[in-house]
């Protein structure tokens, strides 16, 4: 009988009692902790011993969460990595960038260590069910996507896209809310043999939006990272 590996988090935290009591609460829970103090140490952890989730606080010395939340983003090894970023309610303006910038949740110092954990489970739940690999259809708004057919609908008429276009699409649908940088997009949709410039994934999401006028403002593009597809479906 298979046994259940227990999810690992990364704590990124430069205040001791607070990722004690992190640690403490989510290995009650039955997770596996690390802790970093430092954003330097944070990476070459997330670099040499991959968590399944990094809790990130965003004032660190050295180097801030948003900074370490944007190198995450832009390394294609990490760049679906969880991100759980902790801020402080005077830091409401930095908590939107963090977001904008890929951080998948938030929660507000001073924060009860029961309602962290469960914003964590909530989380990976959330995650489970769009990661699910053996998904092969897509519904947004009015627009179907059907991958076995190789066929996206719009108002239940087809829509014609190439190969490419296709698969960008796909790639947006499978990772609702979260930043998908050109690297990563050019590395899944080309492949890591593809030697063009970033800007092709540029021209490319651009063509997919004139085909799917649905998608202009439902792909936002997230500035000098890359694009991302809006949970909220925009309304006609």
């Amino acid at each position: 009988m298979a046994t259940h590996t227990p999810k690992k988090i990364l704590i990124v935290e430069d205040e001791a009692d607070i990722a004690q009591l992190v640690k403490l609460y989510l290995e009650k829970d039955g997770f596996r902790t690390t802790v970093a103090t430092t954003g330097a140490e944070g990476l070459k952890q997330i670099k040499s011993d991959r968590p399944d989730m990094v809790i990130l606080d965003l004032m660190l010395p050295e180097m801030d969460g948003l900074e370490i939340c944007k190198k995450i983003r832009t390394t294609p090894d990490t760049a679906l990595l969880p991100v759980l970023m902790l801020t402080a309610k005077a830091e409401e303006s930095d908590t939107i960038i963090g977001l904008e910038l890929g951080a998948d949740d938030y929660v507000t110092k001073p924060f009860s260590p029961k309602v962290l954990v469960t914003r964590v489970k909530a989380l990976f739940r959330r995650l489970e069910r769009t990661e699910d690999p053996k998904q092969t259809s897509y519904a947004y708004g009015s627009l179907r996507v059907d991958l076995s057919r190789h066929e996206a609908l719009l108002d239940g008429k087809e829509v014609s896209l190439t190969a490419k276009e296709f698969g960008l699409l796909e790639q947006l649908l499978h990772h609702p809310g979260r930043v998908l940088t050109r690297d990563v997009l050019l590395n899944t949709v080309w492949g890591y043999d593809y030697y063009g410039t970033t800007r092709t994934v540029d021209v490319h999401i651009r063509r997919l939006k004139l085909k799917i006028p649905l998608l202009d403002e439902a792909i936002i593009s997230v500035k000098s990272l890359g694009y991302k597809l809006s949970d909220h479906i925009p309304v006609k």
